[in-house]
C-alpha cells in the first residue's frame, strides 16, 4: 500500500478520498489554488501545496506542476478525483512517466472510450447493445441527413467529444435537420474543439441507468445499477440505487454487458457504464443501449457504497497498489436502497442561475450522509462548480429512504447563499417520482410546479426581523426590555424583490408584539424559545448583513440598506449588469444599436457554465461599459441603453 498520495483535486471529491486514505493509514497532499488557499480540502490533508491562479486552467489543469508536486512531496500516487485532469490520458502517461502511480485506468483505455463514436464501435464487437445510429467518419451534412432519415425520426444530434449536454441537439422533423446539425457543430467546436458528431435514435421515454464496473486490468465485476434518470438539461439532480422496476433478469444482462464492456478495453479501477434505457413498457433485456463509459470515479458513487458495504475509494487504492479485485461477482449483494441530492449554490426561480456567497451557517442532519467541500465561513467561489455538498439516505426499502431525503433536505441548514433545496424537496415529494415513475423529461414536463418561489409567512418575516435586531438571544434578559417599559424598535428586510417594515415592541422579557407592515405577529417565549402563534421558531443564523431562517428549506433575508434600495430603482430597465462574479465571453452591442427586449447582449461565464445576459426592454444602447476578456464582480455595469424618457422624446 502507498504510504503518501496526491489528490489532484478540489472540494468535495478531494475532502472524500483524503477520509478513506486516513482511514487507510495513508497520508495525503493536497493541491490549490489561489481561490482555495483556505478550504477544507487544506485543511484536511496533511500537506497542501500552492499551484496558482483561481482559474483551473491556471492551477487544477496544469498537470506538470501536479506531478512536480507530487515528486516534491514524496507522493507514490495520484488520485485524479472527478472532472479536471481525471480522464486526461496525457496526464496519465505524465504522471507514470515521471515514475508515479496514476490511481485509475490507462491511458489507453480513456482513449477507446473517450469518444462516443469509436466507444460504441468498440462495444458492438463485445457484445454490449448500442442505440441505432451512425457514428462514423463521414460529415458531411446531406450525408448525415441521409443517416438520420434511415434510423427514422426523432433523432438526437450528439458531439463525439461530447458531455454535459453540449453539443447535443433533438431533432423530430427533417426540415429542422440541418439547422440544429450546424448549431450542434459550432457548439462543439466552441466547447471541446472537435465539431464532428454522431446521430442516434431517439427514445421516447428514456430512463438513464449506469452500471458501476470495477477491474484489475484482466477481470471485471459490477456493483450493480444506479438510476440517473431525474436530470435537468442532461445534468443529473436526484440519483438512486437499486432502480425503480429492475428485474433480476435485466439487472444480470446490463451488469454482465457493464462487465464486458470494461474487460474489453483492460479496464482497472472504477468506472460507470451509462445506459439509455426505454421505460415505455417497463423495463426489458433488450431495451437498454450502451451510451458511454465514465472512466471515473463517478460523483453518485455513494448511492453504491450505501448498497452494497464497499468503499470504493479504498478499491481504487488498493488495486492502484497491486491487489486483484477485492470481491468476486458472487460476493457483491444489495441491500436496501439510497438515495443522493446534489444541493448546490442557485437561485431556481431566477432560471437555476449560479450564486455566490458566504456561507455564515451550514449543518446537515445526523442520520444522513453529507459530503462535502465547504464549511461555515467557505466562500462559494464564481470559479468552480457551485456544489455545496452531496446528502445521501439509506433505507430498507425506497420508500424508507424517500423519507428520510424528504427530512433531510427539510433539516438542512445553509446560510449565506441561495440553495436547490426547495426544487430538491419538491422534487423528493413528486408524486410520479415517489412511486418510482421516472424518465429524464419528468423535470422538463413538471417544471412550473417544482419551481415556484416561497413567500415568507409574517411569522417567519417576523422571526428574521427579531433575529436581525439582536432579539433572538437566549437569555430573556436580553430581548430589549427596560425599567421604563418596552422598547421599540425597526428594521426593514429585503427578500427576492419584496421589502418588509418590521417593528418590534417588547411587551417584557418572555413576549413580544411584531409589526409585519400592517400585520400584528404575537411572539412568545417558551421553554426558552420563541413561538409565533404557538409554533416554535425554526433555527435562525444572522450574518455579513443577511438573515436566514432554516424553514420552508431555507428563507434569505438582506438587512436592507436604503441607499441601495435608491440605486436600484435608479437604474430601472437601463443597465444590463452582471448577476453574479465572472468573465466577460463576449459582447454583442455597440454604441447607438437598436435592440428589442430578450436580444442577447453579452454572454458571462461564471461557475464552468455560460450565461446569456438579455435586454429586459426594447431600446437604444447608449455605452458598452466591458470588452471580452473582463474579470467582473457581482452588479458591475456591463451596457447602458438611453433612458426611455430621452428615447421617446426623440
Amino acid at each position: 500500500m502507498f504510504n503518501r498520495i496526491l489528490i489532484a483535486n478540489r472540494g468535495e471529491i478531494a475532502c472524500r478520498v483524503m477520509e478513506t486514505a486516513r482511514d487507510m493509514g495513508v497520508k495525503t497532499v493536497a493541491v490549490y489554488s489561489d481561490a482555495d488557499a483556505l478550504s477544507k480540502h487544506v485543511a484536511m490533508a496533511d500537506e497542501a501545496v500552492y499551484i496558482g491562479g483561481s482559474a483551473p486552467a491556471e492551477s487544477y489543469l496544469k498537470g506538470d506542476v501536479i506531478i512536480a508536486a507530487a515528486q516534491q512531496t514524496g507522493a507514490q500516487a495520484i488520485h485524479p478525483g472527478y472532472g479536471f485532469l481525471s480522464e486526461n490520458p496525457d496526464f496519465v502517461e505524465a504522471v507514470e512517466k515521471a515514475g508515479l502511480v496514476f490511481i485509475g485506468p490507462s491511458a489507453d483505455a480513456i482513449r477507446k472510450m473517450g469518444l462516443k463514436d469509436a466507444a460504441k464501435a468498440l462495444m458492438e464487437e463485445a457484445g454490449v447493445p448500442v442505440v441505432p445510429g451512425y457514428h462514423g467518419a463521414n460529415q458531411d451534412a446531406d450525408f448525415l441527413a441521409a443517416e438520420a432519415e434511415k434510423i427514422g425520426y426523432p433523432v438526437l444530434i450528439k458531439a463525439v467529444a461530447g458531455g454535459g449536454g453540449k453539443g447535443m441537439r433533438l431533432v423530430e422533423d427533417p426540415k429542422h435537420f440541418a439547422d440544429a446539425l450546424a448549431s450542434a457543430q459550432g457548439e462543439a467546436t466552441t466547447a471541446f474543439g472537435n465539431p464532428d458528431v454522431l446521430i442516434e435514435k431517439y427514445i421516447q421515454q428514456p430512463r438513464h441507468i449506469e452500471v458501476q464496473v470495477f477491474g484489475d486490468g484482466t477481470h471485471a465485476v459490477h456493483l450493480f445499477e444506479r438510476d440517473c434518470s431525474l436530470q435537468r438539461r442532461h445534468q443529473k439532480v436526484i440519483e438512486e440505487a437499486p432502480a425503480p422496476g429492475m428485474t433480476a433478469d435485466v439487472r444480470e444482462a446490463m451488469g454482465m454487458a457493464g462487465v464486458r464492456a470494461a474487460e474489453a478495453i483492460g479496464y482497472k479501477g472504477a468506472g460507470t457504464v451509462e445506459f439509455i434505457v426505454d421505460g415505455s413498457d417497463g423495463l426489458r433485456t433488450d431495451g437498454f443501449w450502451f451510451m458511454e463509459m465514465n472512466t471515473r470515479l463517478q460523483v453518485e458513487h455513494p448511492v453504491t457504497e450505501a448498497i452494497t458495504g464497499v468503499d470504493l475509494v479504498e478499491w481504487q487504492l488498493r488495486v492502484a497498489a497491486g491487489e486483484s479485485l477485492p470481491a468476486r461477482q458472487d460476493d457483491l449483494t444489495i441491500s436496501g436502497h439510497s438515495f443522493e441530492v446534489r444541493l448546490y449554490a442557485e437561485d431556481v426561480p431566477k432560471g437555476f442561475l449560479p450564486a455566490t456567497g458566504t456561507l455564515s451557517h451550514l449543518q446537515f442532519p445526523h442520520f444522513a450522509r453529507s459530503d462535502s467541500g465547504v464549511r461555515a465561513g467557505d466562500t462559494i467561489s464564481p470559479f468552480y462548480d457551485p456544489m455545496i455538498a452531496k446528502i445521501i439516505t439509506y433505507g430498507p426499502t425506497r420508500a424508507v429512504a424517500l423519507a428520510k431525503m424528504r427530512t433531510a433536505l427539510a433539516e438542512t441548514e445553509v446560510g449565506g447563499t441561495v440553495t436547490n433545496l426547495a426544487f430538491l424537496g419538491a422534487l423528493c415529494a413528486h408524486d410520479g417520482f415517489s412511486a418510482g415513475e421516472v424518465d429524464t423529461g419528468l423535470i422538463a414536463r413538471d417544471l412550473d410546479m417544482l419551481v415556484q418561489d416561497i413567500t415568507p409567512t409574517p411569522a417567519q418575516v417576523a422571526w428574521a426581523g427579531m433575529a436581525a435586531l439582536g432579539l433572538d438571544g437566549a437569555a430573556a434578559g436580553e430581548v430589549g426590555f427596560n425599567l421604563w417599559g418596552p422598547l421599540a424598535r425597526a428594521v426593514t428586510l429585503h427578500h427576492e424583490d419584496e421589502l418588509h417594515e418590521v417593528k418590534v415592541l417588547m411587551d417584557g422579557p418572555n413576549a413580544a408584539t411584531v409589526m409585519v407592515g400592517t400585520t400584528e405577529v404575537k411572539a412568545t417565549r417558551i421553554a426558552g424559545g420563541w413561538h409565533f402563534d404557538g409554533k416554535r421558531a425554526a433555527p435562525v443564523a444572522v450574518g455579513a448583513g443577511k438573515v436566514s431562517v432554516f424553514d420552508s428549506y431555507g428563507l434569505e433575508f438582506d438587512i436592507n440598506d436604503p441607499l441601495m434600495v435608491a440605486g436600484d430603482a435608479a437604474a430601472g430597465g437601463n443597465v444590463i449588469s452582471a448577476p453574479m462574479p465572472g468573465l466577460v465571453k463576449a459582447i454583442f452591442a455597440e454604441a447607438g444599436q437598436e435592440v428589442k427586449e430578450g436580444d442577447r447582449l453579452a454572454i458571462l461565464e461564471a461557475m464552468k457554465m455560460e450565461h446569456s445576459l438579455l435586454a429586459a426592454r426594447d431600446g437604444i444602447v447608449a455605452e458598452v461599459l466591458a470588452q471580452a476578456g473582463d474579470q467582473v464582480q457581482e452588479g458591475a455595469a456591463l451596457i447602458q441603453l438611453v433612458e426611455e424618457e430621452v428615447e421617446d422624446a426623440a
